[in-house]
């Protein structure tokens, strides 16, 4: 019986990645892009990845990026799928490799339980170009997923997990229910289960 569901944020409760969004604003989508997708398909690695993309972001004012934080745009059947999952007792957390200043505002609008996530540092009211948190690396969720199941009492049956990228491996590797949304061809090889419609109410009809 699943008792906890773990969800990766960026292209799975959230419909795009929160950098490439704030990068085409601050006006270097492209090159931010190009970075996303190499450590996505598992080509580069995650924690170098994610300096390098942050640190394009440097001198981007504080304030804009709360404000294109505010209105990520959710990913079609989210809500109704957290709606679903905590309607049969079943806990949800986020484990996101982008920031917090995207996951909080989505946290009051989906209600899920709990996030972890990185947050971009800021000084004077601009970014600094430099990030710390709590998912920077490509084991970061895995890692963080034995120490929820170990507080929680859980076993690995009891645990599913969402994600779309190659930094969901790790969490994929201590979950019973591996689903791969969209996902990248690299998670898919680790997943039980692989939804290629855009569209997180489908889960509800494998997990029934």
């Amino acid at each position: 019986m699943i008792k906890l569901c773990v969800f990766d944020f960026d292209s799975t409760l959230m419909d795009g990645e929160t950098i490439d969004i704030l990068a085409n604003v601050y006006g270097v989508g492209d090159e931010v892009k190009a970075i996303t997708q190499k450590a996505m398909d598992g080509e580069l690695d995650f924690f170098e990845s994610l300096v390098q993309r942050v640190s394009l972001l440097k001198n981007m004012k504080y304030q804009t990026v709360l404000e294109v934080c505010k209105t990520l745009p959710l990913m079609k059947g989210s809500c109704e799928l957290i709606e679903f999952l905590h309607s049969k007792q079943i806990r949800t957390v986020v484990f996101s490799g982008g920031f917090h200043e995207g996951i909080d505002f989505a946290q009051e609008k989906l209600n899920f339980s709990l996030g972890f996530a990185n947050f971009l540092h800021h000084k004077d009211g601009v970014l600094t170009g430099l990030v710390g948190g709590e998912i920077m690396f490509a084991n970061s969720k895995g890692f963080m997923l034995q120490r929820l199941k170990k507080f929680l009492n859980l076993k690995n049956e009891e645990v599913m997990c969402v994600g779309d990228g190659a930094n969901d491996i790790a969490m994929f590797k201590e979950s019973g229910l591996k689903i791969a949304f969209c996902a990248k061809q690299i998670l898919k090889t680790y997943a039980d289960i692989c939804v290629d419609e855009k569209d997180l109410k489908e889960i509800i009809k494998v997990i029934k």
